[in-house]
């Protein structure tokens, strides 16, 4: 028997009241027992009663010791042995306790992934009550990153949840453990990667490929409208309305206003990036500098990969990458072509075709192919434009050269590389006249949308349907769908 009930600073308090107690309830029994004894035993069947007795108290004790050893596994309650309650608990504060665990995965265990951002108190404690109330809805954090601001600290979770939890109950816990400004979308497999191997990733393809700079900024950033515009000029909020102001520059180490931000691109052009859901914060606009930074530092350069090509007649043709180098070529191919062909292209004065071409072939603004004959001549040219949260697709190819089979070969290779840069969907502006343009359009084998207004046809094809047999990247090779 042990009188020692509980501790106090590390050691044992005894109560001398219980110790009387159980002395007074021994003798008591002593007393009752040596009665029983003495009448049973001057009775005729005494010693029999007393052995059986004795056996049944013998069995009645060894029961007993075995239920006390067989229940003794369990752990204490923290009133029993008087232990403190987890320090996280403590820090979370009686104002911010974890809801109960009402959502649990189902029988499947079916779980979602989010990526959620809120905003927080800088002191100590702020992120623990986060923690807390996420662990009361059975939420698994993946990661985490803090991005401190002048007041407060915004947090960026990435999290599986239960398949039942839908983003109003996470958000709802989120806001009674202190969370502010909370934003929630569903993530993918994707973003499973951790963000310093995701922006060495970001600036490898960066440095391979000019014309990656808007997707890499996309990818970094998420949603958001990426413009350039020309040196002088500065992108007007949401506020105003759009458009541009002119006569204001951008310092070299860029502006952040909210969800806008400025840089100065490679070559002296304005780099807008708008997003009206979510300001940014100052570490995404240091990352994104960098990504320009590093641009600016390596130059123009695009991959000289390319394919040879035979036509049904038998000859073959080169599909390459192209840049500024071939100016000179494609004014030559302008030269060659008709002035229904340019207008069929440029929807504008033929006389101002050469003015684009410096823009169009500049990879800064998206990617360009050129079709080349065996002795070196441009006979085609396709583009792949990057024109803020969408993509356009243009081309352009020789009348001599027409109606066998170059614009579909362009515009299927092109429709790949919108497909490798994660774009969801592309569009053509033509006219409804330009029936190679639909057909060629029609050949993808896609979804389309026609949208037709006095004449000019804007033809969208979706690119999240993309079909087998269209020999395009298959769904499962395709990169995250994120950049949009």
């Amino acid at each position: 028997m042990s009188d020692v009930t509980r501790t106090k600073h590390g050691r044992p308090v005894h109560h001398w009241r219980r110790d009387v107690v159980e002395l007074a309830a021994l003798f008591t029994a002593v007393a009752v027992a040596d009665t029983v004894a003495n009448s049973i035993g001057h009775g005729p069947d005494g010693p029999a009663l007393l052995v059986i007795s004795a056996v049944v108290l013998l069995a009645t004790a060894g029961f007993h010791i075995w239920w006390a050893r067989r229940h003794n596994h369990a752990p204490p309650s923290p009133h029993d042995t008087g232990a403190r309650p987890p320090a996280v608990a403590e820090q979370a504060g009686p104002t911010t306790s974890a809801p109960p665990a009402e959502s649990s995965p189902g029988p499947s265990g079916a779980t979602t992934l989010w990526r959620m951002r809120t905003t927080v108190r800088d002191e100590p404690g702020s992120l623990a009550a986060l923690c807390v109330a996420l662990a009361g809805r059975r939420v698994d954090i993946l990661s985490l990153q803090a991005h401190p601001l002048a007041e407060g600290t915004v947090d960026e979770f990435l999290l599986r949840t239960p398949e039942a939890l839908d983003a109003a109950e996470i958000t709802r816990s989120i806001s009674q453990a202190g969370g502010t400004g909370t934003w929630i979308e569903r993530a993918d497999a994707h973003d499973l990667v951790d963000a310093p191997t995701r922006v060495l990733g970001l600036a490898t393809r960066t440095a391979l490929d000019a014309a990656e700079l808007p997707l890499a900024l996309r990818q970094l950033l998420g949603r958001c409208t990426i413009r350039s515009l020309p040196a002088g000029t500065r992108a007007v909020g949401r506020g105003g309305g759009g458009g541009t102001a002119p006569e204001e520059t951008v310092p070299g180490d860029g502006v952040l206003e909210g969800t806008v931000l400025r840089l100065k691109g490679p070559e002296g052009e304005v780099i807008s990036v708008e997003r009206p859901y979510l300001p940014f914060t100052p570490t995404e606009f240091a990352r994104a500098r960098a990504l320009v930074e590093l641009d600016t530092r390596l130059g123009p350069r695009i991959p000289r990969g390319q394919d040879v090509l035979t036509l049904p007649e038998g000859n073959s043709i080169t599909l390459r990458r192209a840049d500024t180098a071939d100016v000179g070529a494609a004014k030559a191919m302008h030269d060659r072509c008709s002035r229904r062909t340019l207008s069929m292209r440029y929807h504008g004065p033929v006389r101002d075709a050469d003015r684009y071409l410096c823009h169009l072939l500049s990879p800064r603004f998206g990617r360009t192919l050129a079709v080349q004959t065996a002795s070196g001549r441009i006979v085609g040219i396709g583009h792949l434009l990057w024109d803020g949260d969408e993509t356009e697709i243009a081309l352009l190819v020789e009348d001599d050269w027409q109606r066998r089979g170059i614009g579909g070969q362009l515009l299927r290779r092109l429709v790949s590389l919108a497909v490798e840069a994660g774009c969801e969907s592309v569009y053509a502006v033509t006219q409804a006249s330009n029936t190679g343009m639909v057909a060629a359009m029609r050949g993808l084998g896609l979804p389309l949308d026609y949208q037709i207004e006095e004449g000019t046809l804007v033809i969208t094809a979706r690119l999240d349907a993309t079909p087998g047999g269209s020999q395009l990247p298959p769904r499962e090779d395709r990169p995250a769908r994120n950049l949009r």
